[in-house]
């Protein structure tokens, strides 16, 4: 049975949570321009200040825990849990919601696929970032709409100095090898930033623990190959102290494999070719007087992919038809582009008041064929209007008030197969709420109450899911009220503390509803879900040498329209701890632990919960030079987080980075 662990026991865990600890804090200066927030406190310039609800993971916690990609950096968080799906792409859930509820953001610019709504977080590295910011449950309006359960931000770098970067270069077990450099420059009047990131890997290896099948011999993981690289270029204009104008560009590559299921009647023999990312984008801040400024965003984005289905596991003849066929000629190629921009006008006229009007337009286009003729094509125009208030009730009380209306036009709606009508606009009211108490030297106590709206995406409404499902062109939004107290600071001494307790009810959720029509299913708006949870992070060092932190999740996700229904893929519980020792000023051990709960994959099907540890031992022979070696899965535990692909066993890696 599932165990259910509620806010009252929670509670009274209080001080495990405080013992193992969270992330620290860093001091490293961040991009402004990228960062969105709902500011109760000024910011310095060129950081993030008091982004009530939300969480930092800095560029030295990505590197000091090893975090390569997106996916496994957000992993460290509180409230966050991490999964692997059937096609072999890395899902993240921010308290239960999945990631077309909580969409990616670069900059504060919407990134998420628009077909599905869907991002590959294995696909975005993360050497050329600075932070990223995670919005949860309360987030700030011009996020736009979509945010049903918070928003995760990538703000990329900016140089502070002259001249400046760093490179890196790695090797690791399934001939992983893995390079990336970054330089910027400042001059004052103008900078300029660009990156360069590669990932390549043949395999991974299983645990030694795996039970061979029909399907996977063990070893070496069955077409488990993969690479990913990257480039990023940045040039900004800083005329004077309060303007700034930068044009970023981001191009993205990958390829990899789908490792079969271990279940041979759930097997497809699927690769992907290409899984590429173009994207320019336009940022700029400027100041209108003493007292308004306009920010503005424009941005271009193209996502191209490639899945080819094969008959057997020698990958040499493409499946053309049948069961777990992607198109009539066993390949089926996406283009997706999104085009949009908004524009954020920000008052501080009004006494003890921050005033803030936004408005965004968003254009999306699917399109996708067999190689052999257009099978889909969809665009939807998606327009939002903000307006947020930050009001100064005394010194050190803020109420921050927000309202947001937003509408969905489908545009063009083509599907050779099968055609569908034309659906109807629809539009979506939300509000927000938040007191904010800031303590002297101590912190801040925070409430919120935050109303949420996700349209359905272009697969919710129109896809056939290989000929299985029903489309339902008027599916509507699901809602959310989420609801939030906590409190993030330091209480005593150097401890960092942050703490929340949630809930989050959410009406007409998105769900499978079966034998609609010949044994076909179609998504319908079926589902009513209460969330409530309690999350702690802490983080402090011990003396001179040692230093201990983590976090603890306790997550209970009701099912109220369906309660003999489970709720898959995300635990009720999560646990991490780790501990630095410096035994001397140049070297460094870290031991990171994690815990995860059992978790539902289906109504009758229940993963375990596992226990992982991953071990570094750090040199630095000179300030700039870091020199590593680390065990992941120091035990060599064999677990799964869906069912059939199980996760990598023990590997080892190692790697050396300079920085100028």
């Amino acid at each position: 049975m599932k165990r259910k662990i509620g806010i009252d026991s929670a509670i009274g865990l209080s001080l495990l949570g405080v013992a193992v600890g969270a992330q620290a804090e860093s001091a490293l200066p961040l991009y402004d321009l990228g960062t969105v927030q709902v500011t109760a406190t000024p910011s310095q310039l060129g950081e993030v200040g008091g982004d009530q609800a939300s969480s930092l993971i800095t560029l030295d916690e990505m590197r000091e825990f090893n975090r390569n990609n997106v996916g496994d950096a957000l992993d460290l968080l509180p409230g966050v849990t991490v999964s692997t799906n059937s096609r072999n792409e890395k899902t993240v859930y921010v308290r239960g919601f999945d990631s077309r509820q909580v969409p990616l953001f670069i900059d504060g610019i919407p990134v998420y696929v628009p077909y599905d709504g869907y991002v590959d977080f294995n696909r975005f590295t993360t050497a050329d970032l600075s932070a990223i910011q995670v919005a949860k449950g309360f987030s700030s309006v011009t996020y736009g709409p979509n945010t049903l359960g918070g928003a995760i931000n990538l703000i990329s770098r900016k140089p502070t100095r002259e001249i400046e970067g760093d490179a890196s270069v790695g090797f690791g077990e399934g001939n992983e090898r893995t390079a990336s450099a970054n330089v910027g420059s400042n001059q004052g009047l103008w900078y300029v930033q660009a990156g360069a990131s590669w990932i390549e890997s043949d395999d991974f290896r299983l645990s030694s623990d795996f039970k061979p099948t029909a399907t996977e011999n063990g070893g070496a993981r069955e077409n488990s190959y993969r690479r990913d690289d990257k480039l990023s270029l940045k040039i900004g204009l800083t005329p004077n102290d309060t303007d700034e104008y930068a044009l970023s560009y981001y191009r993205q590559s990958g390829e990899k494999g789908q490792p079969p299921s271990t279940d041979p009647s759930y097997v497809r023999y699927w690769q992907w070719p290409y899984w590429d990312k173009e994207s320019i984008y336009f940022i700029s801040n400027t100041a209108l007087g003493d007292t308004e400024s306009v920010k503005l965003r424009l941005y271009h984005d193209e996502y191209d992919n490639a899945v080819e289905s094969y008959t057997d596991d020698t990958y040499t003849r493409l499946k053309t038809s049948g069961k777990g066929s992607v198109g009539s000629a066993g390949k089926s190629v996406y283009n997706d582009r999104t085009n949009g921009g908004s524009i954020e006008l920000r008052s501080t006229r009004f006494n003890r008041q921050d005033l803030r009007l936004s408005l965004q337009l968003k254009k999306d286009e699917h399109k996708a064929d067999d190689t052999l003729e257009l099978t889909e094509h969809f665009e939807d125009t998606l327009t939002t209007i903000g307006v947020e208030d930050n009001i100064a009730l005394a010194k050190d009380l803020t109420l921050s008030l927000g309202v947001v209306w937003s509408e969905l036009r489908a545009d063009t709606v083509y599907k050779s197969s099968d055609p569908v009508p034309d659906p109807g606009d629809q539009s979506a009211t939300n509000g927000q709420v938040g007191l904010f108490w800031d303590l002297d030297q101590v912190g801040r106590l925070y409430a919120t109450v935050a109303g949420k709206t996700r349209f359905p995406t272009l697969k919710d409404r129109y896809s056939l899911r290989l000929g299985k499902a029903v489309p339902n062109p008027d599916l509507e939004a699901e809602q959310s009220i989420n609801y939030e107290v906590g409190y993030q600071g330091t209480p005593w001494g150097q401890l960092h503390l942050e703490t929340a307790l949630f809930l989050s009810d959410i009406t007409d959720l998105i769900q499978q509803v079966d034998n609609v029509e010949d044994d076909k299913y179609q998504m319908q708006n079926v589902g009513e879900v209460r969330v409530t949870g309690w999350e702690l992070s802490a983080s402090a060092p011990i003396g001179a040498h040692w230093t201990v932190g983590g976090t603890l999740t306790l997550l209970d996700r009701e099912n109220r329209s369906d309660p003999d229904t489970k709720l898959t893929g995300v635990p009720d519980r999560k646990v991490t701890a780790h501990v630095a020792f410096r035994p001397a000023d140049r070297w460094e051990a870290l031991l990171f632990v994690e815990h995860e709960g059992p978790r539902w994959e289906s109504d009758t099907v229940e993963l375990d919960a596992y226990t992982t540890a991953n071990f570094k031992l750090s040199f630095r022979p000179v300030d700039e030079l870091v020199l590593e070696a680390r065990l992941d899965n120091l035990v060599d535990a064999d677990y799964e987080l869906a069912d059939g692909y199980p996760n990598p066993g023990r590997m080892w890696f190692i790697n050396a980075r300079y920085e100028f």
